[in-house]
């Protein structure tokens, strides 16, 4: 008792019996399966890029903000001992601005 093939499957055998017997159209399907992998490709290459690019620049984001919190540290530690402004500021390489702030927060 043979049972009839799945939907799919038969599409399958189907298309594999029409490129077996035109050579044009095999060539064509071909073409356009390596055309598919070649878009897949350049998709997944350009995720890969966009993910480490984004990785480094989170990176990058995350040393620049714990400098600043060092320096904002040690700002704060040097105004506790009384030391002047303009010593702070080429100590730690924070603008007048910046110093300013933070005593305000202080």
């Amino acid at each position: 008792m043979m049972h009839e093939p799945e939907p799919a499957l038969k599409k399958a055998m189907n298309l594999l019996k029409e490129l077996s017997e035109d050579e044009e159209l095999r060539e064509q399907y071909e073409a356009r399966q390596k055309f598919l992998r070649d878009q897949i490709s350049m998709i997944e290459g350009a995720q890969e890029e966009g993910l480490k690019k984004g990785m480094e620049e989170g990176i990058q984001k995350g040393i620049e903000e714990s400098e600043a919190e060092s320096k904002r540290k040690i700002a704060l530690n040097m105004l506790t001992l009384g030391l002047d402004q303009e010593t702070i500021v080429k100590a730690t390489g924070l603008t007048s601005a910046e110093l300013k702030a933070i005593q305000e927060e202080k």
